[in-house]
């Protein structure tokens, strides 16, 4: 079955500052021969930058949970466990989460469960149909912290004004970082758009979610004294 073409230019992927940087890792011999032998399986190809037919690739209609900057994977595999009927799309840059990932897929032997390696912005601006996702999640991003990076930051106007028609009426935006200024950052891009309504009585931040396992990222944050903020948006 043929994807369909997208021919309508995204002016918003143009000159971008990105909000990740490749950094050298060594990869584990199982993580190597992950890529290789169960890429095909689970790694969705979008070299092409195509609209992709999801019900085709998960071979089942059910709702997309897509996650962007998995890491390692764990958190997000456990969530696809514990979620047998949601449709679990991961999109991850660095090579060794995605290694990590698929023999973490193997290893549970999940079904729900694909992979995206590939610039996420790319992915959200041509491979995915608007109102496709019916959760989008952005757990524990890079902070880049320092105050002349944060032009690098995932969560800006700039990206949401991308994700808004992705989400369907009535889905939801996940957040959670464990960077106080960060998470300001995000609160004040949500609350200022367009289309969503905070899911926090008081507008703020919500108490931290059942259904979002403990990651390392926030496990060091405790360590470090970091507090640890959670976001949900619906779409309207």
């Amino acid at each position: 079955m043929e994807h369909k073409v997208i021919s309508k230019e995204d002016d918003i992927t143009k000159s971008r500052v990105r909000s990740f940087v490749i950094r050298a890792g060594r990869m584990t011999n199982a993580q190597i021969k992950a890529l290789e032998e169960l890429g095909p399986k689970y790694i969705i190809d979008v070299q092409d930058l195509k609209e992709i037919d999801f019900d085709k690739e998960f071979n089942r209609k059910a709702p997309l949970v897509v996650e962007i900057g998995f890491g390692m994977g764990k958190s997000f595999l456990q969530m696809a466990k514990e979620n047998p009927n949601q449709n679990f799309l991961g999109i991850e840059v660095h090579p060794p989460g995605v290694g990590a990932c698929l023999l973490g897929i193997e290893e549970n032997a999940l079904t729900n469960v694909r992979i995206i390696h590939f610039d996420a912005f790319e992915v959200l601006s041509k491979c995915i149909k608007d109102n496709g996702i019916d959760i989008l999640q952005i757990f524990f991003p890079d902070p880049w912290p320092k105050a002349r990076h944060h032009k690098r930051r995932l969560i800006k106007d700039s990206f949401i004004d991308l994700v808004r028609n992705k989400i369907a009426h009535g889905g939801q935006i996940r957040m959670a970082t464990d960077w106080e200024n960060y998470a300001e950052q995000m609160l004040d891009v949500m609350t200022r758009a367009k289309g969503f309504t905070n899911t926090a009585e008081d507008g703020g931040y919500i108490p931290r979610p059942d259904w979002r396992p403990l990651t390392k990222f926030e496990l060091r944050g405790e360590r470090l004294g970091h507090g640890v903020w959670d976001l949900v948006f619906t779409r309207d």
